[in-house]
Parts: C-alpha cells; sequence; structure tokens
C-alpha cells in the first residue's frame, strides 16, 4: 500500500534561510509520524540549493537539479 502524500507549496518563500530549513524538517518528521510523505511544490532555486547546503536533500526528498557547466 503506498502512502498518502501531504504537497506543500513553497512558491511564496522568496528567502529561504536555515530558519526555513529548520521548519521544513519539522513538517518532515511530522508528516512521517502520520504515515505519510511530504512533497514539495514550486520549490525556487534558491531553497533548492538550501535544502543540498544543509545536507537534508535525501531527508526532504527533494531532488536538487544543477546546472550543467558551460566547456570552453
Amino acid at each position: 500500500m503506498a502512502a498518502d502524500s501531504v504537497k506543500l507549496s513553497c512558491a511564496q518563500i522568496q528567502e529561504p534561510d536555515l530558519a526555513t530549513i529548520d521548519r521544513l524538517a519539522r513538517i518532515q518528521l511530522a508528516v512521517r509520524r502520520g504515515g505519510q510523505e511530504l512533497q514539495l511544490a514550486d520549490a525556487g532555486c534558491d531553497l533548492m540549493a538550501l535544502i543540498d547546503f544543509a545536507g537534508l536533500a535525501g531527508v526532504l526528498r527533494v531532488e536538487v537539479r544543477r546546472q550543467s557547466e558551460q566547456r570552453e
């Protein structure tokens, strides 16, 4: 049986900081305790990068897409 999921829109997060990451991690914990899975929707590049930098991309189940490097 697949776990239900909770979709959280992150579109309004303009300037994410570590407090934002802390809140998202706490939401993720509460959702998992309820037997569901958290899905982040409309996460901006800054938020995605900060989640990756904090080492929580796997915990928050967010795929961070990096821009490919340009070669000369």
